[in-house]
């Protein structure tokens, strides 16, 4: 059975840092693509960040390119999402999802973490 676990989430005031952790177990994160997605109170879930297996190419939303980096420890087959210089906006549930394939732009999400809430306060 897959499962991702996140962790690492939390309160933190504007301009502070927050990292993710993605647990997975169930599969070899190495083999699929694997990001982040998030959802804000009243807003639609919105893709932060990704990484390709196929060739390591990342995905970040404009939102937190030059803020956000996306990592990946095969040896833990833990997924990182390290944030820094965080604003309110970045407020939501983070969720650490799996893709079908290698590569995010060619692959659909297929299973979902149960989501980890970052709040960013002002």
């Amino acid at each position: 059975e897959v499962q991702l676990v996140e962790s690492g989430g939390g309160l933190v005031q504007t301009g502070g840092s927050l990292r993710l952790s993605c647990a997975a177990s169930g599969l070899t994160l190495y083999d699929y693509a694997i990001g982040w997605f998030r959802q804000a109170p009243g807003k639609k879930r919105e893709g932060v960040s990704c990484i390709s297996s196929s060739d390591g190419s990342t995905f970040y939303a404009d939102s937190v390119k030059g803020r956000f980096t996306i990592s990946r420890d095969n040896t833990k087959n833990t997924l990182f999402l390290e944030m820094n210089s965080l604003k309110p906006e970045d407020t939501a549930v983070y969720y650490c999802v799996k893709y079908s394939g290698t590569y995010y732009k060619t692959s659909l999400t297929d299973y979902w973490g149960q989501g980890a809430q970052v709040t960013v306060s002002s």
